[in-house]
């Protein structure tokens, strides 16, 4: 397994990261238990969760993929193997079995959030602590085109680095990340991290896979010129980039089969592009699936590789793809489609 540096801290991380959004709901806690083992065995320091989590969001379940992890550290008792990444959530209007429905990123809410987060994870402390999304509006989840609010008031980011600060102070976060963030607010709080002498963020999170390549776009070159690497959610966008919902009967228990809000990568273009993508896999001998992670990990700009999976035959698959080099026509090959079905999914 290959590490690779997080920021400019002193942590090496796995150049895959574990994904846990599926314990709690698709996942049951021994299934929980069972995938965290295998990615241990298999050299993944790395494990990104959230306080919302899991997913698809619900009041009844929110907390329950930090409450497996944390049961397995409790019961491994390898918290020094790991490094752990949690997120508090952002503003959002369903969310209101969550902190009364009030959030935001100012002192109270992060405070909060992070202490029931260190509960349910039964730990003193978290690895990277990442802002989940803005607390502005801007263009993010799927949105491209962005449409400004002038009037709209939101926690001042030297704020916000101010409490995160504090919480480094106290020994209960090592680090910080982004999430979901433009590339105006990547640089703006890296900017007033280094004026005010404040904590700097070390990662961003963003959704990035052979369908929605966004991020190419403003974001890798801050990746790469402020050392603010991208750790890469939904590389296989929901796992369509396996082929396995292109031809017939969508999968029994998949993602997409048994909820309708993941749509983001099934649109006719979506479609297209996965099928050229799909051929041209298996045109190598290649598993599709293995192909596109392959490539997420092979960019410049990447520090880690967020896969998930629901079995752990899926999950071994996917770690496998750590072992995969692509070609030079290959990856030429890749191009030609992406110029022909440019950001299908945004």
């Amino acid at each position: 397994m290959e590490y690779r540096r997080l920021g400019r801290t002193d942590l090496k991380v796995s150049a895959l990261c574990l994904g846990t959004m599926t314990y709690g709901e698709q996942n049951s806690e021994t299934d929980a238990h069972q995938q965290l083992d295998a990615a241990l065995a298999a050299d993944i320091n790395f494990i990104d969760t959230a306080e919302m989590y899991p997913v698809p969001p619900k009041g009844d379940t929110q907390g329950l993929t930090e409450a497996h992890i944390g049961s397995w550290l409790k019961a491994r008792g390898c918290r020094d193997k790991v490094i752990l990444a949690t997120k508090v959530s952002g503003p959002s209007a369903s969310f209101t079995y969550l902190r009364g429905g009030k959030l935001g990123f100012d002192r109270n809410n992060i405070e909060a959030a992070l202490e029931q987060s260190l509960k349910r994870l039964q730990t003193d402390y978290v690895d990277l602590y990442q802002l989940h999304w803005p607390e502005r509006s801007t263009n993010f989840f799927g949105q491209l085109g962005y449409q400004h609010h002038p009037e709209e008031i939101f926690t001042a980011f030297e704020e916000i680095l101010t409490v995160l600060g504090d919480l480094i102070q106290a020994g209960k976060i090592r680090h910080i990340g982004l999430s979901n963030e433009s590339a105006w607010g990547a640089m703006k709080v890296l900017s007033i991290a280094e004026k005010l002498n404040l904590p700097r963020m070390v990662s961003i999170q963003n959704p990035y896979n052979l369908l929605n390549r966004s991020f190419e776009v403003g974001l890798a070159e801050v990746a790469q010129r402020e050392d603010v690497g991208l750790l890469a959610y939904s590389p296989l966008a929901f796992g369509v980039l396996s082929g396995k919902y292109l031809d017939g009967p969508w999968p029994t228990g998949a993602r997409l089969t048994l909820f309708d809000r993941f749509q983001r990568y099934t649109g006719e273009r979506g479609v297209a592009a996965t099928r050229a993508y799909v051929d041209l896999a298996r045109e190598h001998s290649l598993e599709p699936a293995q192909m596109a992670l392959a490539y997420v990990t092979s960019r410049p700009f990447l520090t880690s590789n967020i896969i998930g999976a629901t079995t752990l035959a899926q999950l071994q698959h996917n770690i496998d793809s750590e072992k995969l080099t692509l070609s030079n026509e290959l990856l030429e090959a890749i191009e030609n489609i992406h110029q022909k079905y440019t950001y299908p999914c945004p």
